[in-house]
């Protein structure tokens, strides 16, 4: 990760791209939308420079393809100062995956939006402990090597969430256990900013919450069923049938507009 310097960046613009990881699911504000570390990240940076614009075309369930024939054409044309990119995890968890596919995606996205924007920054996305992980965790790592790799050729950041202890905890995951808690964005937000360079808020993002007692048998099997009967089996069933969370939906914000920041 980037240390900050003396001089901090003067970022004007952000443009967020990707999926339910960056539109802010499980972030959840009372009136039902979602926060998310994009909107943190682009609320602290709005705090420092006045006028500054945000858009967050992510959607929640895009698959890499879609993310680089809908967004990224978009963001591209944006002349946006960052642009965030972070997609191809939702590919990994499909039962068929062509990694040599999502590969080549990711790189024709890295190409199309480095030169569009004066900081690219890709992630790490980070991934909690479990069955579920273990099972996938050799095609995500072979997706973060890729990103390590487009990073170094295009000159673009990378904010590494998978190494953080703290982001595999369970307790930063909500109960459908693919998505961050309003705790695990905001310490996401903080990575992003120091990644880009600035002074830390918290130095302590990636260290772990303090221990607690385990849940009992009991709790963890009650929660095993209700996780499967409200969101895995769904999952599975738009899986079988082609379907996704997010067809239909438009991009978040999708105009690089002067932004105050989210609701509290």
């Amino acid at each position: 990760m980037q240390t900050n310097s003396a001089s901090q960046p003067a970022f004007t613009s952000l443009v967020t791209v990707g999926d339910s990881f960056t539109e802010g699911m499980s972030d959840l504000l009372p009136d039902g939308s979602y926060r998310g570390w994009a909107d943190l990240l682009a609320a602290r940076m709005a705090a420092r420079t006045p006028g500054f614009r945000y858009a967050n075309l992510a959607v929640r369930g895009k698959l890499i393809g879609q993310i680089v024939d809908e967004q990224v054409p978009v963001a591209a044309a944006m002349g946006a100062d960052v642009i965030t990119l972070v997609g191809g995890l939702n590919d990994t968890l499909r039962p068929k995956c062509d990694m040599g596919r999502v590969r080549g995606l990711l790189t024709e996205a890295v190409e199309r939006l480095a030169p569009s924007c004066k900081q690219l920054v890709l992630m790490r996305s980070p991934g909690r402990q479990g069955p579920v992980l273990e099972r996938f965790r050799p095609r995500m790592e072979e997706l973060f090597t890729c990103v390590d790799e487009l990073a170094e050729r295009h000159g673009a950041l990378v904010v590494d969430l998978y190494g953080a202890p703290s982001l595999a905890d369970p307790r930063m995951w909500d109960v459908d256990r693919l998505h961050l808690t309003a705790e695990g964005h905001r310490r996401v937000a903080e990575a992003v900013w120091q990644t880009l360079g600035h002074e830390a808020e918290d130095e302590e993002w990636r260290t772990p919450m303090a221990a607690t007692v385990p849940p009992g048998w009991a709790t963890r099997r009650v929660a095993d069923v209700r996780f499967a009967r409200q969101y895995l089996l769904p999952w599975i069933g738009r899986r079988l049938t082609g379907r996704s969370s997010g067809d239909g939906r438009p991009a978040k914000r999708p105009e690089l507009l002067p932004y105050e920041g989210p609701a509290a």
